[in-house]
This record gives structure tokens, C-alpha cells and sequence, in this order.
């Protein structure tokens, strides 16, 4: 179990967190237009994961508008935003957002996040 600061507080995570460069799990993705992205895709090529609940709340809507500005300066970097909202709330908000540097994808058909804590 890791430990990490949350409003000055230290608070435990639910498992080690993973190290960098560290082979992650396989996985299968929903993108917004409905596509399928696997982790074999992203095999060998630098990436970014943002991992958060769900779009539609202010925190996690500014994470990915924020990912989306930076990604737009990475070279040779896919920037991957997983959420668990269904690919049509993604699609609305990047839509209406204008995102277009990230790769937006659902984990509502997978134990993505448990699986990515569950690794060794």
C-alpha cells in the first residue's frame, strides 16, 4: 500500500502504486466513436494515462481540458484519458470541449481500475 497527501493529509491508496515503465496489465478499452483500444496497441510507444471517475464532474472534466493543452506539445506521446462514463457522455463533452490532442476511451465494459491496481 502506497501513501499520498489529500488536503495536507496523508491518506494510504488501495494498493502499491505501479512503477514507472512498468508493464501494465492487459486491457481492453471503448472509445468514443465506439472502437475498441487494447493495450497491444499502445505496446512499445511512450503514453500518459489520466485515469478518473467520470467526465461530468468539474474535476475530472478540468484534468482532461488540461491533458488536452499539454498533449498538444508531446511528441511521439499518446495521452489516454479512461474514465468509466459511457463513450457517448465522453463524445458530448470532448465535443463541446473541443478536444482533440487526447485519446478519450471508457472502461465501463472492464475492471480497468482494478485490474491496474491488482498487477505486480
Amino acid at each position: 500500500m502506497a501513501t499520498t497527501a489529500f488536503k495536507g493529509q496523508t491518506v494510504n491508496t488501495v494498493a502499491d502504486l505501479p512503477e514507472v515503465g512498468s508493464a501494465l496489465p492487459s486491457f481492453t478499452l471503448v472509445k468514443t466513436d465506439l472502437s475498441e483500444l487494447t493495450s497491444d496497441e499502445l505496446k512499445g510507444k511512450k503514453f500518459v494515462l489520466n485515469i478518473f471517475p467520470s467526465i461530468d464532474t468539474g474535476v475530472c472534466a478540468k484534468s482532461v481540458r488540461t491533458f488536452n493543452e499539454k498533449a498538444a506539445g508531446l511528441d511521439d506521446t499518446t495521452v489516454l484519458c479512461v474514465s468509466r462514463d459511457l463513450p457517448f457522455a465522453q463524445a458530448r463533452f470532448c465535443g463541446a470541449e473541443g478536444i482533440e490532442n487526447v485519446v478519450v476511451a471508457s472502461a465501463f465494459r472492464s475492471h480497468f481500475g482494478k485490474d491496474l491496481v491488482s498487477f505486480r
